[in-house]
């Protein structure tokens, strides 16, 4: 019995270290800017179908999701990293996107002020000066770092837009834009009209 119960306290205490160690991993991730991506735009590269393909948490999906918002409006948050498109009855369409890396993301109020389908890319001056190898314009096209479709907010020069890199879906990345693999961000266009609301909601840091 004394051997029974000595092995049960072993069982017990291992268990405990590890729910312990999973919780330490856990607050570890929500470190701000831990989740930063490394990378470079690659103007011109084409992904492949099977790389724009999203799964899990980060897949077009409908959600629950209780808000006063009137339908129609989008909600940018920045922490999960994810676009609601609010439907009548509790409910948003759910779309996984990439935010800006950290002293770039903002928060505020805007309406969409144009849509552009296949937009042409120029990237900005702070852009040039980090990656000096970037072209000063670039037609829109299946490689464009812009992507598919373009929704502008307001007189701002951010946009939610679509993207030739998904792998960085659910990443701190850009200067400040809001992006979305292709697929969803056709998607989001030919739902949304001129002038819908936008909320975008920035990470509280602790």
């Amino acid at each position: 019995m004394r051997l029974q119960a000595k092995l049960f306290m072993r069982v017990a205490f291992g268990a405990a270290l590890a729910v312990t160690a999973g919780a330490f991993a856990q607050a570890a991730t929500a470190v701000p800017g831990q989740d930063e991506m490394n990378i470079v735009d690659q103007p011109g590269y084409q992904p492949t179908p099977e790389e724009e393909q999203l799964t899990g948490a980060y897949e077009k999906q409908e959600v629950f999701f209780r808000t006063k918002e009137a339908p129609g409006t989008i909600i940018i948050d920045t922490q999960d990293r994810f676009l609601y498109l609010i439907q009548p009855g509790n409910r948003a369409l759910r779309y996984g996107i990439g935010v800006g890396r950290e002293g770039f993301q903002w928060s505020g109020l805007q309406k969409i002020s144009r849509k552009q389908e296949w937009p042409d890319w120029r990237p900005p001056p702070e852009m040039i000066t980090r990656q000096p190898y970037l072209p000063r314009f670039m037609a829109g096209g299946p490689g464009n770092p812009l992507g598919a479709r373009a929704m502008y907010l307001g007189a701002t020069v951010y946009r939610i837009h679509g993207t030739n890199q998904p792998q960085t879906i659910g990443h701190a990345v850009s200067s400040g834009c809001f992006r979305l693999v292709n697929e969803d961000v056709i998607d989001l266009y030919n739902r949304v009209p001129m002038g819908t609301r936008v909320i975008i909601k920035q990470a509280v840091a602790l």
